[in-house]
């Protein structure tokens, strides 16, 4: 892929200003409705109380529109949160904003499944569906994924 093809979008999670990018690239298939999942298994961001690690796995799930996510940057972007702190709810509904505004997926979830901690095991789930889009042609939405 050639490098004009790839766009980078200012990402707004980090406390310190730092510039974050997320490229993206055109979707090979822009009229068909397709899922795109992705696990980050080893997530971490830090407890904004304490400043102790917390511990997540991301499952991100969308249907592209006409960008898809570059991997490496998205990779680079989660590996940011390892220095910022937030609570559970914020960070997850951050990285939503963050990637929508990145590709404007017709859909998208992402679940934050942090690890157990003072006994309470959380799981934040956050969606978008863009307005002018429906269900996906099987019938399924992105919630049944």
């Amino acid at each position: 892929m050639e490098k004009s093809e790839k766009t980078a979008n200012i990402m707004k999670n980090t406390n310190k200003k730092e510039v974050l990018q997320i490229e993206t690239f055109p979707n090979p298939f822009p009229k068909r409705d397709y899922l795109i999942e992705m696990e980050c298994l080893e997530f971490t961001c830090l407890c904004p109380k304490t400043g102790q690690p917390d511990f997540a796995t991301l499952h991100i799930s969308y249907v592209p529109d006409k960008l898809c996510l570059e991997l490496k940057s998205l990779k680079i972007y989660l590996v940011s949160y390892r220095n910022e702190g937030g609570f559970h709810e914020k960070v997850i509904n951050i990285i939503l904003d963050d990637l929508v505004s990145a590709c404007q997926p017709r859909k998208m979830k992402i679940i934050g499944d942090f690890n157990v901690r003072g006994g309470i095991h959380t799981t934040v789930t956050v969606e978008h569906l863009a307005k002018k889009s429906g269900a996906l042609r099987s019938g399924r939405t992105i919630g049944d994924y």
